[in-house]
């Protein structure tokens, strides 16, 4: 029945993504301003800020290993960016994807999402994928959010880990997204400290202590005014000591949108708007990109003309069937998320269909 729910749901809100989405936009959206607040008028270099992004080609083959010695992961996608058959000809006009991806810990990837532009009509999407999605893949841990920990081994680094998490995220989305933007998590705790903390509602007493991972959540019942590194653990919840108050990736994303909508008011007040220089610290030495400068500029102008909710969705990628709590896989369901891609993300002309995939259900 659950599944059912999540299968179907396609909830259209307004800058409601999950937590690291916020970060990015909020981050590309203040620089931005900034920025074009700053640049005089009638001189071409300022000008040329405003040229849409090129397209990057790529990414470059990577001199590293993988662990298990399933070197064979490293050639997932072909080598291809798109499916067969699919060139830069077949591209939209003005249409961009940027796969998002949340850090915590360094190498573990607690948010997977891919975000599309459409220049033309001034829309965006943004399509959530479960950590715990199944990939078609030789290493033992099959999840999606294990490719970027394993990429970043023997010598790959984040470079490493940002291709092969690309390379498996084609396999269940038939394209590679040409941009990406890697977000410490780490910066979250710091963006809710700036702006003075977040309020949310706790729907039970949430205590868990996992002292491998130093990670210790406490947070009672209640509504509840947090400072980052609560409001952290009250996003990172899963589940409490001896299993109690177990909850699956929609609650936690629902969680994650408490914060959200917390700090999206926060941080559009005077006080926190003047803050400029520490919000673009916080840029600088927590976020990760192949964007260039202009690039964020140009995207933090387009950002301004979105101006009706239905012209910023929300998604998941829908789920045939979950084994969680027996196995912690989620189960992909190719047919619905096929129809999804083609609706949302998909930059090409041409649909994507399921021979482009390679998502397996066992």
């Amino acid at each position: 029945m659950k599944n059912n729910e999540n299968k179907s749901k396609r909830t259209i809100v307004f800058i409601k993504t999950m937590i690291t989405t916020l970060t990015v936009l909020t981050l590309f959206f203040v620089m931005g301003k900034f920025v074009l607040k700053s640049i005089p008028e009638g001189i071409p270099f300022f000008a040329s800020l405003f040229n849409s992004p090129k397209l990057p080609n790529g990414f470059p083959e990577s001199a590293y290993s993988l662990p298990e010695s399933h070197d064979d992961d490293l050639s997932i996608g072909g080598g291809l960016k798109a499916p067969e058959g699919f060139g830069e000809e077949d591209r939209k006009e003005l249409f961009y994807t940027v796969l998002i991806v949340g850090l915590d810990g360094g190498v573990n990837t607690d948010t997977i999402m891919v975000a599309s532009y459409d220049g033309v009509n001034h829309e965006a999407n943004v399509v959530g994928i479960q950590r715990d999605s199944k990939v078609n893949v030789k290493r033992n841990n099959k999840k999606i959010n294990s490719a970027y920990a394993a990429g970043t081994l023997n010598g790959g680094g984040m470079d490493g880990g940002i291709d092969q998490l690309r390379r498996e995220i084609k396999t269940i989305i038939g394209f590679i997204p040409e941009f990406y933007v890697i977000v410490d998590m780490d910066a979250v705790t710091k963006i809710v400290d700036a702006v003075g903390g977040v309020d949310v509602y706790v729907q039970f007493d949430m205590d868990y202590d996992d002292p491998d991972q130093n990670l210790h959540i406490h947070i009672p019942i209640g509504n509840q005014h947090l400072d980052g590194a609560d409001a952290l653990r009250f996003a990172r919840y899963r589940k409490g000591n001896n299993s109690k108050y177990t909850i699956n990736d929609d609650e936690r994303i629902k969680n994650q949108q408490q914060v959200i909508s917390s700090v999206t008011g926060r941080i559009m007040e005077a006080e926190n708007i003047r803050k400029l220089s520490e919000f673009l610290d916080i840029f600088e030495t927590n976020v990760y990109t192949n964007m260039k400068m202009q690039d964020m500029v140009w995207f933090a102008d387009q950002i301004n003309k979105i101006k009706d909710t239905d012209a910023l969705s929300m998604n998941q990628l829908p789920i045939a069937r979950s084994g969680w709590p027996d196995n912690s896989y989620e189960y992909l369901d190719e047919p619905a998320i096929v129809e999804l891609l083609n609706e949302t993300i998909n930059p090409y002309k041409m649909d994507i269909k399921a021979e482009d995939l390679d998502i397996i259900d066992y």
